[in-house]
């Protein structure tokens, strides 16, 4: 067998490529899932920290910012200061000498005296005083010697009075500002000097504290910030533990800190609240799981009685097989009615009906046309100043219907028309039933709740409890009450929907019957 011919690929080079192309995939993903894992594994910053730091960064910088300003004023203020003064001190001396003629000798610190020229420039400040004679000659040090150079040496030879130059000079350890003044006619000059490195080194002494007092006030700030931090998040981050161990425990009845009247209390409250509410809705959703296992056993058990008998249906006489298949139909309508029924209370009765502008006339005029069609009995309708509400017409017409479906369930046989009423924003319906016993009114509501009267009836015990869901769905109510004469009234009224989105205008509301 050949090997491979010019123009061929080599399958070392091959297997080389993609092994190095399979180690820097392994090494892109190693890099991201250990990018990733470091992300998962790294501590959330603390609230306190970012207050403390916060605070530290807000007074670091007022403190820098008003340091910074009040050094510099400070700073020109004291170097203006020395040099108005220095100038000054300048100007005595020109006028000393411009105003009669004096010689180095009546500038020599041997005066017994202190009451000549010399003492008029020293008294009030520091300055320190050098005498030139003739030709620039220095006659009188002083302390510390003064540079007597070319220039000073010339306004010693200059024959007017008052004449003078001036210059910084390094003298020994400091900086001085120079002076020298002309006595004129040729006699020599007086030399005047201020140090102004200690001005500088009083004003480095004064930039030091200042930054201490920064750093000071800033560690003190970052300290205060933090104790203050650690009283405003007190609240949040046992509220944050709180709602931690309500996502990993899966517990509602923890208690939650809701102690005072600031926003971290009100959300302390509606937290509260929130778990309270949650509560409620886990403890409705279990016993209507277990009411509805109840409810559906009955049925579930007929069906299984009845599809066994089917076995014998050949065996069964015709009025027998009749009994049973009209048996097995109702069942199973009741209990698709029943499904359906629990889906609707389950869900809520939020469904995707959009809010609109409804009138309760129409609602009424609507349902008590599908009711009579459904049970053939005879429904009229009065209205009292009908409101026209915010709401979802589909909903306020299913629960009419189950008012208007329950009253002729009651009131078979019945002579009378079953009335509704509609008064402002209330629905009435009035049946000539066997009215509703004193200890039901308050439970003919409830889910699955069935009077010791209604027991041997058809139905879920389900459709009054939609009706109540969908009247505090509207913002209202649903009420019970016995007829005057016999018979029931039962309804719902639609309130202002405070939550819910319902408004009725206008509202007229009477006291339930």
């Amino acid at each position: 067998m050949s090997g491979p011919r010019g123009g061929g690929r080599d399958p070392g080079a091959r297997n080389g490529r993609g092994l190095r192309a399979r180690l820097r995939a392994r090494l892109r993903s190693w890099r991201s899932g250990g990018q990733a894992a470091w992300l998962r594994t790294r501590k959330p910053a603390s609230l306190r920290t970012a207050f403390a730091v916060a605070f530290a960064a807000g007074a670091a910088a007022v403190t820098v910012l008003v340091g910074f300003l009040s050094y510099d004023a400070a700073a020109r203020l004291v170097r203006v200061d020395e040099k108005s003064v220095f100038s000054e001190v300048v100007g005595d001396l020109r006028t000393q000498v411009e105003e009669k003629p004096l010689g180095p000798e009546d500038y020599a610190s041997s005066d017994p005296d202190h009451d000549g020229p010399r003492d008029d420039l020293t008294r009030p400040t520091r300055t320190d005083v050098q005498i030139l004679g003739t030709g620039g000659r220095i006659v009188e040090l002083g302390r510390p010697a003064l540079p007597a150079g070319a220039e000073e040496q010339r306004i010693a030879r200059d024959a007017h009075a008052g004449r003078y130059a001036e210059r910084e000079a390094n003298v020994g350890d400091g900086v001085y500002h120079v002076a020298t003044v002309a006595l004129g006619g040729g006699r020599g000059a007086v030399q005047v000097a201020q140090k102004f490195s200690e001005t500088e080194d009083l004003l480095s002494a004064l930039q030091q504290r200042t930054a201490l007092l920064a750093a000071s006030v800033i560690a003190l700030a970052g300290a205060g910030g933090w104790w203050l931090a650690r009283r405003i998040t007190g609240r949040l981050v046992r509220l944050t533990s709180v709602a931690e161990s309500v996502a990993e425990h899966g517990r509602l009845d923890v208690p939650v800190p809701v102690a005072g009247r600031d926003e971290v209390a009100r959300l302390g409250r509606a937290f509260d609240d929130m778990l309270g509410r949650l509560a409620s809705a886990v403890q409705d959703q279990q016993r209507l799981v277990q009411d509805a296992g109840h409810e559906l056993r009955t049925p579930l058990t007929s069906l299984r009685t009845n599809i066994s008998l089917l076995k014998r249906f050949d065996e069964l006489p015709p009025d027998a097989r009749e009994e049973l298949l009209a048996d097995l139909a109702g069942e199973a309508r009741e209990l698709s009615d029943l499904v359906n029924e629990l889906v609707d209370l389950a869900a809520g009765q939020r469904d995707d009906d959009p809010l609109s502008e409804v009138s309760l006339a129409e609602v009424a005029e609507k349902a008590a046309a599908s009711a009579r069609r459904r049970t053939g009995r005879e429904i009229t309708v009065r209205t009292v100043r009908p409101a026209v509400v915010e709401g979802r017409s589909a909903a306020l017409h299913r629960a009419l219907t189950n008012l208007l479906e329950n009253a002729a369930k009651f009131d078979a046989g019945g002579t009378e028309p079953i009335e509704v009423v509609v008064t402002g924003a209330r629905f009435e319906v009035l049946d000539r039933g066997p009215g509703i016993a004193e200890a039901d009114l308050t439970r003919v509501f409830d889910r699955f709740y069935r009077a010791a009267a209604a027991r041997g009836l058809p139905g879920s015990g389900l459709g009054l409890a939609i009706v109540r869901e969908i009247a505090a769905a509207h913002g209202g109510h649903a009420f019970a009450a016995r007829r005057q004469g016999g018979g029931a009234t039962l309804g719902f009224t639609v309130g202002t929907g405070q939550g819910s989105g319902t408004r009725a205008h206008p509202r007229n509301e009477p006291g339930d019957s």
